[in-house]
């Protein structure tokens, strides 16, 4: 092929994609919705067949030009009640292909995705940016917001639900957001996914049969950690991958689909994210961990600060020690294994330990991948520190004179210690 003939293909090319680019757009169609938060928003309309594109932005409020600070800043101002100007809301612009799917179908997923009857809120953030809203482009697309409202408010009236607030209005000065809020859930994965919406599907539509609740009386009432999942949510499968298929913990710890309590028990607040770890005590929420993305050690370090005294959360997570003589284990001689604390996960067993005469539980071997060794040059000292493998907690030091056949003393504070007897 020649040159001339190589550059002849460049170029028709690139004119037949700007055809190609230039008959879709002339084919799409675009709609703004508001559904709180625009990340989980864009993340979630996304997944429609014969949507193009989704762009997150600002509308619907009085200022012709906004960006996140400006809208965040005079949010503050409203509640101050300074202002009387209307904000923008967080919304998504929605642009579609309506030879494959329409503006209805596109509009009973915005309903079916959120809360719309939440008012000037939705799940945990709160404010007039972000309430509901559809923001038409022309009389066809009004018609169609009203008669999908009406018809979902119906759904939600026989499910005893309340009453849609979702603001419907001509679009007006819309502002695209900034680069950094595109595709974020994509671009920083933070940990969770959407719950979802209030669970009411829309008429004629195939409704999911909900997951049922808890049975309070198989639970703890004492203690008792609840993980809140959502299907199809790859962060609720990583943190089975990594932390609930080894769990050894006595903690007891169930999962649920429903995002509701067992009967009788009590949420502080509304779920907003999954996985999202609850501890109950007594029936209540006492705790909380929401969103998981391979932070394992952060997660163990939100339970460890659940379960243990002061003291141990000393020795922990601040590398800590206890005085000598004055923790415990020191003479625990029973065959068993000593665990950790927070995990439950195997660190020693007895017949490693001996007595060395320094005032700490110490053995010359650990079981084989539960610890690790970290270089230690605090206070002047060159030492190395011994953590615990599954959750990173900080149990001792390990020096060189130990007894045969390791030659190493592992020096451990008995206080992050937990000693479970070998069963007869």
């Amino acid at each position: 092929m020649t040159l001339v003939s190589q550059l002849f293909a460049v170029f028709l090319g690139s004119v037949t994609m700007f055809m190609s680019l230039t008959t879709q757009a002339a084919q799409s169609e675009s709609i703004v919705l508001g559904m709180g938060c625009f990340w989980g928003a864009e993340k979630r309309m996304s997944e429609i067949v014969g949507v193009l594109d989704v762009e997150s932005g600002y509308a619907g409020g009085d200022a012709v030009k906004a960006g996140y600070y400006d809208v965040l800043g005079l949010e503050k101002e409203l509640k101050k009640g300074q202002v009387t100007q209307r904000n923008h809301a967080e919304v998504i612009k929605v642009t579609f292909d309506p030879q494959k799917v329409t503006l209805k179908t596109v509009l009973i997923k915005f309903w079916e995705s959120h809360d719309p009857t939440q008012g000037d809120r939705q799940g945990n953030d709160r404010g007039t940016n972000y309430r509901s809203v559809i923001y038409y482009n022309n009389e066809a697309q009004k018609a169609v917001a009203f008669e999908t409202r009406d018809a979902y408010q119906q759904a939600l009236t026989q499910a005893k639900r309340g009453t849609i607030t979702t603001e419907i209005a001509l679009l007006r000065n819309y502002n695209s957001a900034e680069d950094y809020h595109q595709d974020y859930l994509k671009k920083n994965p933070n940990g969770y996914c959407g719950l979802g919406g209030t669970g009411v599907a829309y008429p004629g539509e195939l409704a999911k049969t909900p997951a049922p609740l808890l049975d309070a009386a198989k639970l703890s009432f004492d203690r008792q950690l609840i993980v809140f999942e959502a299907e199809d949510c790859a962060f609720c499968k990583q943190f089975h991958a990594e932390v609930l298929d080894g769990w050894k913990a006595t903690t007891p710890i169930v999962m649920t689909l429903n995002t509701n309590p067992p009967k009788d028990w009590m949420l502080e607040k509304t779920l907003f994210a999954t996985p999202t770890i609850v501890l109950f005590e007594k029936g209540k929420e006492v705790s909380r961990f929401t969103g998981y993305n391979g932070d394992k050690d952060r997660f163990w370090k939100w339970l460890g600060f659940q379960l243990l005294t002061p003291e141990q959360q000393k020795i922990a997570f601040e590398q800590g020690t206890e005085r000598p003589f004055t923790g415990s284990h020191l003479d625990e001689k029973r065959p068993g294994v000593f665990v950790d604390p927070i995990t439950g996960a195997p660190l020693f067993r007895s017949d490693t330990k001996f007595n060395s005469g320094t005032g700490w539980p110490s053995f010359f071997n650990p079981i084989e991948g539960s610890i690790v060794l970290v270089e230690d040059n605090a206070h002047g000292m060159k030492r190395v520190e011994v953590r615990s493998a599954s959750s990173g907690i900080h149990l001792g030091h390990v020096f060189d004179d130990g007894p045969k056949p390791s030659g190493k003393r592992y020096c451990i504070n008995g206080n992050v210690l937990k000693f479970v007897p070998d069963v007869p």
